[in-house]
């Protein structure tokens, strides 16, 4: 079973190409860089699925907060910062 978690796209921080995109990524605090690839029409902004450091769709605001719920309720994420 394969797990994305979604996170909002603080900034784009690379561009190397119209493909090859990585952006500054936020998980409820926790920030990484994440390869933007999949998405290439991706934005400052936006909410985004991500897997092994990979940004795979778009999700609204409102889905994103859901997950972050149910992960906080099992247990699986700490004390984060609101998304």
């Amino acid at each position: 079973m394969c797990l994305a978690i979604p996170g909002k796209i603080l900034e784009i921080d690379a561009q190397i190409d119209n493909l090859f995109r990585t952006a500054k990524v936020s998980f409820g605090g926790i920030k990484k860089d994440i390869n933007l690839c999949m998405i290439p029409d991706a934005k400052v902004g936006d909410f985004v699925l991500v897997h092994v450091g990979v940004a795979i769709s778009k999700v609204d605001e409102e889905e994103a907060v859901k997950v972050f719920d149910y992960l906080k309720q099992m247990g699986e994420v700490g004390e984060l910062d609101s998304i």
